[in-house]
């Protein structure tokens, strides 16, 4: 682990952290507070995935549509307009909508396979994102001079490692370069998040052997076809599933790579100070 121990995360010059949980959960709210604070670096992965790995893919998806209306294909042809995503740190819908949801495309829903198709460029997306993180350790340092630096990863970091095996190689790459920190909600907090979500149902990424397995149960308890489905239906019908599919995933990552804190105790975090006593804290009762 990066930092032996409490006294050893207080003392350290250059605070290297990296964030994991559910997504609602705290992760950018305390980078963003953090951030303006002055002396961190925060590195956002979704917003890595959709500048860096997926701009491409949503802007050719906009440019697509678009060239379905003739007016607007007139002027991407003769290049009078251009189409570009607005991607900032807290708007990070041009990539959920780009990743969409399976089912009857009258109701906005994709074909299954494009479906998969674009969730796999979204795990590869990820996984290059996540591997980076060093490179912006050592550039908020060079370019910017700051001292500290916070990761604030996606919710579905989990899907695409194995925690249990020690030579992951990205916990492994992960680990050498900070320290991860998973913020653990409860009962209470996991049900707030299926109301929200059941009230604004939002794309999600999954790993592949889990997708196929909700996709074939809804399809059977439903009895419809893959182009019946009503997309947010699925994904309503999907999303408890995978928070209960995450979890002792999550929880595997902490045991073995990292440090648990509550998300009631980040939401009560305020300052840097705060943060540092909180991650102090988690040190101290792993060792205990």
């Amino acid at each position: 682990m990066l930092y032996s121990s409490a006294d050893d995360w207080r003392a350290a010059r250059q605070k290297r952290v990296l964030l994991f949980a559910m997504s609602g959960l705290g992760k950018t709210h305390v980078s963003n507070l953090l951030r303006e604070g002055g002396d961190w670096f925060h590195y956002s992965i979704d917003y890595r995935i959709g500048t860096r790995y997926m701009g491409e893919y949503i802007a050719d998806n906009a440019k697509a549509e678009a060239m379905k209306v003739p007016f607007l294909r007139e002027l991407l042809l003769s290049d009078s307009i251009y189409i570009g995503s607005n991607l900032t740190f807290d708007n990070l819908t041009p990539v959920s909508a780009y990743l969409g949801k399976p089912g009857d495309p009258d109701k906005g829903g994709l074909p299954m396979a494009e479906y998969r198709r674009r969730q796999e460029q979204f795990r590869q997306s990820e996984i290059h994102a996540l591997l980076d993180t060093a490179y912006f350790i050592e550039r908020a340092q060079r370019l910017y001079g700051y001292p500290h630096f916070i990761c604030d990863t996606g919710g579905s970091i989990c899907e695409w490692v194995n925690a249990e095996d020690p030579n992951d190689p990205i916990l492994a790459e992960l680990d050498r370069h900070t320290l991860m920190v998973w913020i653990e909600g409860s009962e209470a907090h996991t049900q707030e998040l299926i109301r929200r979500f059941d009230k604004a149902p939002k794309p999600m990424a999954y790993q592949a052997e889990f997708l196929s397995a909700v996709w074939a149960a809804y399809l059977a308890e439903k009895g419809i076809g893959e182009a019946e489905v009503d997309p947010d239906a699925f994904i309503r019908w999907t999303y408890a599933q995978a928070l209960a599919h995450r979890q002792p995933r999550y929880e595997a990552m902490a045991r073995h790579w990292g440090v648990t804190v509550t998300a009631d105790a980040v939401a009560a975090v305020r300052s840097h100070d705060d943060f540092v006593e909180l991650i102090a804290g988690a040190l101290e009762a792993r060792a205990g």
